[in-house]
């Protein structure tokens, strides 16, 4: 497909006037665009908070240019209602930015105990819920260790990778002990030195040499806690016990041999029990934010004065809760999918993956499925700074990369700072298996109970592109699922810069080996070209 030009009004762009009903279609650049100046200022808080939607020639800030999307394409135009399915951890549907911009099963009657639309999930108002009242889960690795069954072509390489990851999060949870207990005694220390326990940073830093060897332990221990950020001996420990937390959950649920976290009364490896779960799609406790901020970047309402603006308007969420505290199963991703596509949702967005599953196959076919009836799945990349061309990411749609479907994309993750340092550390990459890359790195959205929060991931970058494809499909309806991703993939920035891989400065690759498409994604060129291939029509 022809791309847009840098920065003229082009012949192209002038034949879509009447396509989008505008009158001041101006391309954002396409190629070329190294020159681009670098941001040097520090971004402002509005920038922080909104840098996904901003313009790589506007605001030297590598965004999707959502904002001029909508300032000069969609002014005073209606689009059609688009149900986007977020697959995830539960969504806080009481939230006051997504609370609005929820899917209703309209042939629900809600609470009555009847499955009254005969689908087979009973009282699914906003979607459905396939883990039940579970929370905490093992790791797919420790799935198949815990088995046993050596014969698995998987049970080996899982085997290693488990025996490494136990001992990599024992040592760091023994490491936090160690910093704890040094961090206590410090604490100790100076609260008899200063005779309270109030004492203040200054404070400490006022104390002059001494020949008191604890007192100078306690010392180096608080300096050092300060030089990486932390103004007290109290934030240290908090933060030191925030870590301890993660690493028990880690090593007591994730890699725990003998845990079942699996509360639906299924079976997750038999296919013939669907209908498990129930009709509550909301987070079991407020930590549980991942799906909320998700759903947050996708369609936050927008213009409301809360908060944020979500990528689409037009939106309608669907609520899918089937990713826990540890690895998804696979079978409930698959019967999450069908659901989305049964119940009429056009976009459907993964923010989940992992290294192992035993089902590949049942989630292959649900993409194909959600294809064949026209509808996109946006899948994140991952976030182990991995080449997922050498090291597999489920869910895929290929085997051995031939493509088993033309509507999925998978996206890697971008910071809000052009030039080298554009690809987020974290990202998984891949020049056959990740299509694009979008702002995924301190992300501003929705969490649960009314609150905001910053988050990095890939899982961030994807509704980002789950949020285009929703624009396109409301303004552009006839354009098929297949369409709809080779826009987004011929329609973003291509870059020919330099980028440091997964953080490693001794790494350095052009940004375009890294992605199939070489692109980053822009919003406001995809409209153009929808408008283009529409008319075409």
């Amino acid at each position: 497909m022809k791309t847009i030009q840098r920065l003229s009004l082009t012949v192209a762009a002038t034949a879509l006037l009447s396509g989008c009903g505008g009158s001041s279609f101006i391309s954002t650049p396409v190629e070329n665009i190294d020159s681009s100046p670098l941001k040097v200022s520090e971004l402002t808080e509005r920038e922080k908070q909104t840098w996904g939607h901003l313009d790589l020639v506007k605001d030297t800030i590598p965004g999707m240019s959502v904002e001029k999307a909508y300032e000069e394409l969609l002014k005073n135009k209606k689009g059609a209602s688009v149900i986007v399915a977020v697959i995830d951890s539960g969504i806080d549907i009481d939230h006051e930015d997504l609370n609005d911009v929820l899917w209703t099963n309209e042939d629900e009657i809600p609470g009555n105990g009847i499955d009254d639309d005969k689908n087979g999930y009973v009282d699914d108002v906003h979607g459905w819920n396939f883990l039940g009242d579970g929370y905490d889960e093992q790791l797919e690795l420790t799935r198949i260790v815990a088995k046993g069954d050596t014969s698995n072509p998987q049970y080996a390489a899982a085997k290693a990778e488990y025996d490494e990851e136990f001992q990599t999060w024992n040592d760091r949870k023994m490491r936090y002990e160690q910093i704890y207990a040094q961090l206590k005694s410090a604490d100790e220390t100076f609260t008899k030195h200063f005779g309270k326990a109030d004492y203040t940073k200054e404070e400490i830093n006022a104390i002059g040499a001494t020949t008191d060897e604890d007192l100078n332990k306690a010392v180096q221990m608080a300096k050092f806690m300060f030089s990486n950020g932390l103004d007290s001996l109290q934030d240290a420990k908090e933060e030191i016990n925030s870590g301890l937390e993660h690493f028990a959950e880690r090593l007591n649920y994730n890699l725990n041999l003998n845990f079942n976290g699996r509360v639906t009364g299924d079976n997750p490896d038999d296919m013939s029990t669907k209908y498990y779960g129930n009709g509550n799609v909301k987070p079991v406790k407020k930590s549980e934010s991942h799906g909320t901020h998700v759903a947050g970047i996708i369609a936050a309402e927008r213009g409301n004065g809360k908060g944020v603006d979500g990528v689409a308007n037009n939106v309608k969420i669907m609520s899918l809760r089937a990713v826990p505290n540890g690895d998804e199963y696979d079978k409930d991703i698959a019967l999450a999918i069908r659901y989305a596509v049964d119940n009429g949702a056009k976009v459907i967005n993964g923010s989940f993956g992992k290294s192992y599953s035993p089902h590949s196959d049942w989630v292959r076919e649900a993409i194909k499925y959600a294809a064949d009836n026209d509808v996109i799945f946006v899948h994140a990349a991952g976030n182990e700074s991995k080449d997922v061309d050498v090291k597999p990411n489920f869910p895929d749609d290929n085997v051995n990369y031939v493509e088993v479907a033309n509507n999925y994309i998978r996206v890697g993750a971008l910071e809000p700072k052009y030039g080298s340092g554009l690809l987020a550390s974290f990202s998984n990459y891949g020049k056959k298996n990740v299509d694009v890359f979008a702002p995924g790195a301190k992300i501003y959205s929705t969490t649960p109970e009314n609150e905001y929060d910053t988050k990095g991931g890939t899982s961030m970058a994807a509704p980002a592109v789950a949020g285009v494809a929703a624009l396109i499909r409301s303004y552009f309806p006839d354009l098929s699922a297949g369409q709809v991703k080779q826009i987004i993939l011929d329609s973003g920035l291509a870059l020919n810069l330099k980028v440091v891989v997964a953080g490693d400065t001794n790494d350095v690759r052009p940004f375009s080996e890294l992605t199939t498409s070489g692109r980053i994604v822009n919003a406001y060129n995809a409209l153009i070209m929808a408008a283009k291939e529409s008319s075409a029509k």
